[in-house]
């Protein structure tokens, strides 16, 4: 059976907001370059064609790379580490093989990258962007497109997208997080992914009495309570969640439970900064009120989830210390090539659901948040060399087409914004059911951090937790979030 990886596309309405992207997609803790990269921040050394893998799924004319006139160096900033290859993330992978690609058919051309995990990236390049030092070509999470691009450190992209020699086989609803004022700034990167899956290990929940996932928050309050008094599973966590970095109640929770709540509607307002919608708004508030609630009224998840990360969490399910685990497209990978090697039982009964639907919500649709979040970007300075510029420009196309989703969607069933036929009867049943998860059988929904702005994340993401650790209600939360997206429109 072949398909072909497609967006989730939301209500006509909602269709052209569609695709965002996750706070994080790290696995790693530390930071890497290539051998010949000037960082000043990494820990270790590599060369990125030691992390690419067999190139056969690539070859073809379609994705073989251009030689390009440029000699000379241009300096990349990406985060698709040595770590993240070893974790399994298909994103990085296939990212790092195509730059391996695009090196060898550029002898004369001297890429040097400066490689780092995926908190340590945000932060450098938030630096140099506010030191007007950006590299040359980098990674641009949506939520920078506005104000970088209002202050010109952001080459404008429209002409070299709509008129790439891949432009057919773009899904253009991926644009959105990198477009203003009509115009294009980067081409969307890596793959289009959830940032909100319940990963659960489907032997455990049957042994107290549940043939799936439940698909609502009071049975699996329940089910909670039904754990805590079995003999085997007393010590077992319902639910594993790690937000110690903050960003992820924002990216893999509340940024897909809320919409329960405001529909489609509200959020794609808010991007507009229509001024219909407020984070002050009942609707808003009170998925703000069940997160708390949740986390910190009843005992489904981990007691330190706010100090430990995804990444922690993810190691108590696959100890067998929760009995699911909620994250992203990346965690699902990591888990899944773990569970595999380590534990074929378990793999065996590794299954994937959406967020459980709240009580008092007015949207029962089944919303999984999906997109890219991150889009390869040119720095406006390297239009004053127009050899230079060209082979940038062909760096962007060919990092974000054909060579690569041929490669992510053979060896991962993922997509990204270069469409390409899957052969779905390649992989296993987990590969399979994920696939179907992300692409084919739920509501796609907005990651709220791929839109607006960093400042307002900032505010929501730093309260969320104190909200949840119950030192500040859900109301003053959404207050203080207004009011720093209101200072945002005002510029």
């Amino acid at each position: 059976m072949k398909r072909k990886v497609v967006s989730v596309m939301l209500s006509a309405v909602m269709a052209a907001t569609l695709a965002v992207g996750c706070g994080s997609s790290s696995n790693d803790s530390s930071s890497g370059s290539s051998a010949d990269s000037s960082t000043d921040s990494s820990a270790s050394t590599e060369t990125s064609a030691d992390s690419s893998a067999d190139t056969t799924a690539a070859a073809d004319a379609d994705t073989a790379a251009t030689v390009n006139s440029y000699a000379g160096e241009i300096n990349f900033m990406h985060f698709s580490t040595s770590e993240e290859v070893a974790g399994k993330n298909g994103g990085a992978d296939a990212f790092r093989t195509a730059i391996a690609q695009w090196e060898e058919a550029n002898p004369d051309i001297t890429l040097k990258q400066d490689i780092l995990a995926n908190d340590d990236y945000k932060t450098q390049i938030a630096t140099k962007a506010a030191a007007d030092d950006l590299p040359d070509v980098f990674l641009l999470q949506g939520m920078n497109t506005i104000s970088w691009s209002n202050q010109g450190l952001i080459l404008d992209l429209s002409e070299y997208i709509t008129g790439s020699p891949y432009a057919s086989a773009y899904n253009m609803d991926y644009l959105v997080p990198f477009t203003t004022g009509g115009k294009y700034y980067a081409f969307p990167a890596l793959t289009g992914g959830t940032c909100c899956v319940v990963i659960y290990d489907s032997q455990m929940w049957s042994d107290i009495g549940y043939d799936a996932f439940p698909t609502t928050w009071a049975d699996v309050e329940a089910a909670a309570a039904a754990f805590a008094s079995s003999d085997q599973y007393a010590d077992v966590d319902t639910i594993a969640f790690g937000n110690g970095g903050q960003w992820q109640m924002n990216s893999d929770f509340i940024s897909c439970l809320a919409y329960q709540y405001t529909g489609t509607d509200w959020y794609a307002d808010i991007i507009a900064g229509g001024g219909n919608s407020k984070f002050t708004d009942d609707a808003f508030v009170a998925a703000l009120t069940e997160t708390q609630r949740l986390f910190k009224d009843t005992s489904i998840f981990n007691s330190n989830f706010n100090s430990v990360t995804n990444e922690d969490a993810r190691e108590y399910f696959i100890a067998g210390d929760a009995a699911a685990f909620i994250g992203g497209n990346w965690d699902w990978s990591y888990i899944y090539d773990n569970l595999k090697t380590n534990d074929p039982d378990k793999f065996a009964n590794m299954k994937v659901a959406v967020l459980p639907k709240v009580a008092d919500g007015t949207y029962t649709d089944n919303f999984q948040n999906i997109g890219l979040g991150y889009g390869v970007a040119i720095s406006s300075k390297v239009a004053s060399d127009p050899d230079k510029l060209a082979a940038c420009v062909d760096l962007a196309q060919y990092l974000t087409g054909p060579a690569f989703a041929t490669y992510v969607g053979a060896n991962y069933a993922l997509g990204g914004f270069c469409s390409a036929d899957v052969d779905l009867s390649a992989f296993d049943q987990q590969t399979v059911d994920f696939y179907n998860f992300s692409y084919v059988d739920n509501k796609g929904c907005e990651i709220y951090d791929s839109y607006v702005d960093g400042s307002v994340w900032s505010v929501l993401n730093t309260e969320m937790q104190e909200m949840t650790n119950g030192s500040k209600d859900p109301a003053t939360v959404a207050a203080d979030t207004q009011a720093a997206y209101e200072a945002y429109l005002a510029g």
